[in-house]
Formats: C-alpha cells, sequence, structure tokens
C-alpha cells in the first residue's frame, strides 16, 4: 500500500496539493486499517489537464494498439489478482473466496469481454455518400461505488480505451485500496502518460468538481440514485453527457409453475450474494398466495444455511456489510419492516449470535410484505428479503413493476415460452430467466430512477463514442 496516500496523475504518483487524509476501515473490526489521500479541485484541474492533453494523441491511436493496451492490462491484472482479492477482503469485509471467485473475476472477465468486443468493433461506415465515424468523447470523469469495486471500475475504464478516451478515476473512499492497486496495473501495463489518472477522495470534494468540470466531456457515474441526481445537475451547466447506473429494488416473480425448491432457494442466494450489497438483487420474492408458506419454509432454511463471520474464515458465507453507515440503514429498514407488520420469518435486529464486533447483519426473511410497506419501496442493500404473496400473474407483474426503479427483474419458469412472456411485461434493463450465468454480453443498466446508458463489451464502448456524419464524403 506504498501507493495509498498519493494520486496518480499524468503517469506518476503525485502527492496532493493539500495534505487530508481519509481512514479507511476494516468493516469485519471497525479499526481503521490503512489511510488514503483525499483531493480537492486543485487534484483534479491537475489530472483533468492531463488527460485532455493525453486525449489529442490517444485519440488518434488504431485499434490495434489500444486493443494491445488493453490485453498488457489483463496480463498484469491477472498477475495481481491475490493482491487485488485481499484488498477486497480488507476494505469490504468480503470472504476470500468472495473476492477471488466474484469480484476479482469480475474484473477479469470485463477485461476480456471488452478485448472480444473491440476485436469486433467497426467506428467508421458508409452511408450513401456520407461517412459515419465514431470517435471517442474525450475526457471521461469516471466514478465507482464501492459495493463491486473492480467490476465497477473496469466496466468504465476499459471501454473508455477501447473508444480512445481519456480519463480521470475516484473510486469510493469507502473502498479504495483496490483502486490504487489498479491504478499500479495500468502504470505497470504501460499506459501512456494522461491516459488514465486516479484521485482519490469523497464526493462533494472530489466527485462533484468532476461533474462539473469544464474540460470534462462525459460522466459515468454508478452509485445511489441520490447521489446520481447531484451529479446530473451538477454536470448540467456544461451539457456534458452522463451515463448512471444506479440503484434497484428488483422483483422475483415465481411463477405457479416453478420448480419452488430450485427458485425459492436460489432467490434467496441470489439476494444474499456480496452480504446482499448489489443493485441489482432479487429483493422483492413474488410467490402465488396458496403456496406462501411453502415459500418461506423453503427461505428460511435456505437463509440460516448462510454462515455469518470473519471474512478470513474459510466457512464464512456473508461478512459484515461495508460501514456502520449501512449496518444502521439496515437496521432502519428491518425494524421498519417490523413495526409495519410483516412477518418476520427469520434474522431480524441485531448482529448474529456470537459476533459483538463488526457490521454484521443476521440474514433476514420477510414474509406478508404489501407493496406499501417501507422494506418493498426502498433500497436495503444488505441480507435482507422481503416476500410478497400475489393473487394472479397480471398482478405479480403489476406490483413488480410498481417501483421507481428498473435495473433488473428475476423470473422462475419451468415453461420458457412462459417466462418470455412476462419478460417481456417487465420494465427493467435485465430480465433474468431461471437464474442463468451472468453474461458479460448482454447490456446491463436500467429504466427509470436506476440511470441510463449500458454497461458490457460493446455496449459500453458505445457510451463512450461520440457519432460524426461527414456529408459530401463521396463514395467509399
Amino acid at each position: 500500500m506504498s501507493n495509498a496516500l498519493k494520486f496518480y496523475i499524468d503517469g506518476k504518483w503525485v502527492d496532493p496539493v493539500k495534505p487530508a487524509t481519509i481512514d479507511v476501515i476494516n468493516p469485519a473490526t471497525e479499526e481503521a486499517y490503512v489511510k488514503i489521500s483525499g483531493g480537492s479541485t486543485a487534484d483534479v484541474d491537475r489530472a483533468v489537464a492531463a488527460a485532455k492533453h493525453a486525449f489529442k494523441t490517444f485519440t488518434k491511436t488504431s485499434k490495434e494498439e489500444r486493443l494491445a493496451l488493453l490485453r498488457n492490462i489483463l496480463a498484469v491484472y491477472n498477475a495481481r489478482a491475490e493482491d487485488l482479492a485481499r484488498a477486497v477482503s480488507d476494505e469490504m469485509g468480503a470472504p476470500m473466496s468472495w473476492a477471488r471467485d466474484a469480484q476479482v473475476w469480475a474484473g477479469r472477465v470485463h477485461l476480456e469481454a471488452t478485448i472480444t468486443a473491440l476485436e469486433g468493433f467497426e467506428f467508421e461506415h458508409q452511408r450513401g455518400t456520407s461517412r459515419i465515424v465514431k470517435e471517442g468523447i474525450g475526457v471521461a470523469a469516471l466514478i465507482t461505488p464501492w459495493n463491486w469495486p473492480l467490476n465497477q471500475i473496469v466496466c468504465k475504464v476499459a471501454p473508455a480505451i477501447a473508444a480512445g478516451c481519456t480519463m480521470v478515476l475516484k473510486p469510493s473512499e469507502i473502498a479504495p485500496i483496490s483502486g490504487v492497486i489498479f491504478s499500479e496495473i495500468m502504470a505497470e501495463a504501460g499506459t501512456p502518460a494522461g491516459v488514465y489518472n486516479m484521485v482519490n477522495g469523497d464526493g462533494p470534494s472530489v466527485g462533484q468538481v468532476m461533474s462539473g468540470h469544464k474540460d470534462v466531456d462525459m460522466v459515468s457515474f454508478t452509485g445511489s440514485t441520490r447521489a446520481g441526481i447531484i451529479v446530473a445537475k451538477t454536470a448540467a451547466d456544461t451539457v456534458k453527457r452522463v451515463a448512471q447506473e444506479l440503484g434497484g429494488k428488483s422483483p422475483n416473480i415465481i411463477l405457479p409453475d416453478a420448480d419452488f425448491a430450485f427458485a425459492v432457494k436460489k432467490g434467496v442466494e441470489g439476494c444474499f450474494g456480496n452480504t446482499g450489497q448489489s443493485c441489482d438483487a432479487p429483493t422483492r420474492m413474488l410467490v402465488p398466495r396458496g403456496r406462501q408458506a411453502e415459500a418461506l419454509s423453503i427461505a428460511k432454511a435456505a437463509a440460516e444455511a448462510h454462515k455469518v463471520g470473519d471474512p478470513k474464515s474459510a466457512d464464512t458465507v456473508l461478512g459484515p456489510v461495508v460501514s456502520e453507515l449501512q449496518f444502521n440503514k439496515i437496521q432502519r429498514l428491518i425494524e421498519a419492516g417490523i413495526k409495519e407488520g410483516a412477518t418476520l420469518v427469520t434474522g431480524g435486529l441485531g448482529r448474529p449470535e456470537g459476533l459483538n464486533r463488526g457490521y454484521y447483519v443476521r440474514p433476514t426473511i420477510f414474509g406478508n410484505v404489501t407493496p406499501a410497506m417501507t422494506i418493498a419501496r426502498e433500497e436495503i442493500f444488505g441480507p435482507v428479503l422481503s416476500i410478497m404473496p400475489y393473487d394472479s400473474e397480471e398482478q405479480a407483474i403489476e406490483i413488480a413493476n410498481d417501483t421507481v426503479y428498473g435495473l433488473a427483474a428475476y423470473i422462475a419458469s419451468q415453461d420458457i415460452e412462459h417466462a418470455r412472456r412476462v419478460a417481456r411485461e417487465l420494465r427493467a434493463g435485465t430480465v433474468n430467466i431461471n437464474y442463468p450465468d451472468w453474461d458479460t454480453f448482454a447490456p446491463f443498466g436500467g429504466y427509470k430512477q436506476s440511470g441510463n446508458g449500458r454497461e458490457y463489451a460493446d455496449w459500453a464502448i458505445h457510451d463512450f463514442l461520440e457519432i460524426k456524419g461527414v456529408v459530401g464524403y463521396g463514395k467509399a
């Protein structure tokens, strides 16, 4: 962590203009284990200036040159995989197996997907006598969250490079060490000076400054809907593009013809993965009213099989949530569920038995949840599942769509044609049928207040491009 107190600007590790530090808390111990520097407007100005200067030449590089750079980044990323896993485990409280096999894996497969997408990507084509040219938009401000740090860093950095953009990254100050290591990877991979820059800090001091900066051409933001609104308003004065992946409250419709033992168990696991800290988690499970008791029994057993504990322990399934702020928010929402009359099936308030330190949450299942309840409407971002009964398929679809969010949705059915019909009725950016494998080539992004733009593979590359029509170009 020798570079934790530095920023990466114009190909060099540099000290902040104004010294200021931020403690990074290990959520398993509640103690600060390292400090990072917090940036300021002056640091952002330096980074943006470096990116603006580098763009003049980097945007003219060939597809082959950018592919070579991405392949170098992937090779160094793989070599540093264990360092990245340890960083994620420490900063997020993720069990080491999850840090390796999910968190670090996610960054790897998105690098691979971007490389594959770029290999087949065409930046020019002829339409009549006009030439249609796709060019990098310019300097991109990349603001990433703490819950999937490497996934989101790679999902922004890789397509920006593929498009010929230069960039300034602000990782989350809550989980920043994986971002520092990623910056070391970018340096070792031979990224040209100024193409990639990294400034740590909080939202008001760095993120908002980047969003409103006159020399930033685009903002790509992942985080809460509340913060996304601030980013969009700040960016509006300079009329820059804003791509956002925000909150979610994803429904999971278990149709009457589903295999309930499979569908309910997988739904619990999907909700609780990453300790419930995924924006597209299936947090609202909709089941036929006549089979709710069966679903609650299956869900209870599945939840209680999730061992909560020390991230360093080999048998731990769920670590702590990331911070005291998140822990308190989850406790408030669990309390609201109890007070508003939902049936507490398992879990509840406080830490699991035997854990008196760390931001550990009891895996919690609620039944008889109604659409008006707080736990059915607010994003909880912890291992808490709301099970909601429905009386007809039409009502299930209505409940599923009755949310300000639209990031993801889930359907379980043994009749694929039935599931496909229901999928077309759901207002969400991604609809998952029968818990498929993660597809890094499918578009990822939201409807409604879950954001705009799309990430993953060629979908993400398009977000970082401007389209130029050269009219009167003549025949190709």
